[in-house]
């Protein structure tokens, strides 16, 4: 099983022109199949005089479920290209959309292959990608008078502060690696006197970098 994976940063959009045809390809994170529909059905009700408007999408931490499709293009000439520039870059739970503007120059096989992959390739570039990582959450609790300086200590610390919650006491809910438990307990103990209590409350995907 996956313990991580990367997607896109969020969505955005980026633009090239090859022999004055244009290439727009729109980039989105999605959970879900439905959800990639829902950007492609977008983008060509948004500019339904375009020709073509070619996707790919990777879905689930494992990248089992994978979509493309040329929409008119020649066949294999942008959809695959599309989808192996996300499986290339290890994306997941993302789709790419790419309009073409035909400039009037006809690109041939390659060339339109070329310009598929490039959009996309330059779009990630722009847009950037997010880690996920399969971690354990920890909630920790503990009374005021320590909650501002253990949230402040816990955000500079190689631990990922998921969530925090303040009501008779503080609530912090803290993402762990599988190896990182140990050193955290000992520290939080340290840095707290043992005056924390902990409880783990199981497992969730977490973002944990943007490049």
């Amino acid at each position: 099983m996956a313990d991580r994976y990367l997607t896109v940063a969020g969505t955005g959009v980026h633009e090239i022109e090859i022999r004055r045809s244009r290439f727009l390809c729109v980039l989105a994170p999605v959970a879900s199949e439905e959800a990639a529909r829902e950007v492609i059905a977008a983008r060509k009700k948004a500019d339904p005089a375009a020709r073509h408007h070619c996707h790919a999408f990777v879905l689930g931490a494992d990248g089992r479920t994978q979509r493309s499709s040329d929409d008119g293009e020649p066949a294999g000439t942008a959809g695959i290209p599309m989808l192996e520039v996300l499986r290339r870059r290890e994306l997941t739970d993302t789709v790419a959309v790419v309009t073409r503007y035909f400039g009037g120059v006809l690109l041939g096989a390659g060339g339109l292959i070329r310009a598929y992959g490039q959009a996309v390739s330059e779009a990630v570039d722009v847009i950037g990608v997010r880690e996920y990582r399969r971690l354990r959450l920890v909630e920790v609790v503990v009374d005021y008078d320590r909650a501002g300086r253990l949230e402040n200590d816990i955000r500079s610390s190689p631990y990922l502060l998921h969530a925090t919650r303040f009501e008779d006491v503080a609530h912090f809910d803290v993402g762990l690696a599988p190896d990182q438990g140990d050193a955290f307990h000992s520290w939080l103990a340290d840095l707290t006197g043992g005056a924390a209590l902990t409880t783990e409350t199981g497992e969730t995907w977490l973002p944990t970098s943007r490049n």
